[in-house]
């Protein structure tokens, strides 16, 4: 798939690794369609690189499945390319020092992070079904959702995060096998430790010991870098099922 011929949907694209991706793609020459439930976040992404802003929270399955469908109709370029960014990083033990419950948390984690991954992929999945399929091998989209290297490597605090992108990472293959009769491929990035809004307010010293424990190269991956290996995903057609760790070799301590 060349990206400079489709459309494509960044969710989660008004910040972090959905706003490298929304950047990197456009430069590319695709158009893009930037999703955020900041709305001004998403406006502001879209205006800097001529795509086409849609404040939703993926979170909210009816308004992903209106907006969406409603947004894929009259493009210029086909909807062939969905990326989901869009997450929370909750971070709740299991029993809190405060004795208290944190089963909302754990909750809100699953309900953003797995279900509206999974919501988006099913809207878009639906449209994709219906494009031409591309030459020769008869692909009509690729979805590429955003695991984390905690679905394998989860610290303590992270059981809602790690389970919620845990979820993401192992639907990767059923998805892509129930998909592949469409031509739609599905792919996973599980990013490690990347220098986004999350972890730039870190003390020094914290950020210095994060550091440490990565072999090579030692220092937070870029963005960008996310953004560039969803562009070669998308150029290789044979990745398709997997689950890729993009993490400079880290394996998280447990805290």
């Amino acid at each position: 798939m060349d990206v400079s011929e489709v459309t494509a949907l960044v969710a989660g694209g008004g910040s972090g690794l959905g706003e490298a991706t929304a950047r990197h793609l456009a430069g590319k020459g695709a158009d893009v369609l930037v999703v955020d439930r900041d709305v001004d976040a998403a406006a502001a992404v879209a205006q800097a690189i001529g795509g086409t802003p849609l404040g939703l929270d993926i979170a909210d399955a009816s308004a992903v499945e209106s907006l969406i469908e409603a947004a894929a109709t009259g493009l210029h370029k086909p909807f062939r390319l969905a990326v989901n960014c869009a997450g929370v990083g909750t971070a709740a033990r299991i029993l809190p020092r405060d004795g208290s419950l944190t089963i909302d948390s754990f909750r809100k984690a699953v309900e953003v992070n797995q279900i509206g991954t999974y919501t988006v992929m099913s809207v878009v999945a639906r449209h994709m079904t219906g494009l031409d399929p591309l030459a020769p091998d008869g692909e009509r989209g690729l979805i590429v959702n955003t695991a984390s290297v905690a679905f394998e490597d989860g610290q303590i605090g992270q059981v809602a995060y790690a389970s919620s992108k845990g979820g993401i990472a192992s639907m990767t293959l059923p998805a892509a096998r129930e998909l592949a009769r469409f031509g739609i491929r599905v792919v996973a990035i599980a990013p490690g430790l990347f220098d986004t809004r999350m972890t730039e307010g870190l003390p020094d010293d914290v950020r210095a010991d994060i550091v440490s424990n990565i072999p090579f190269p030692k220092r937070l991956g870029h963005a960008g870098e996310y953004a560039a290996l969803v562009e070669s995903v998308a150029a290789n057609v044979m990745l398709n099922g997997v689950v890729l760790r993009l993490d400079g070799a880290v394996r998280l301590p447990p805290k």
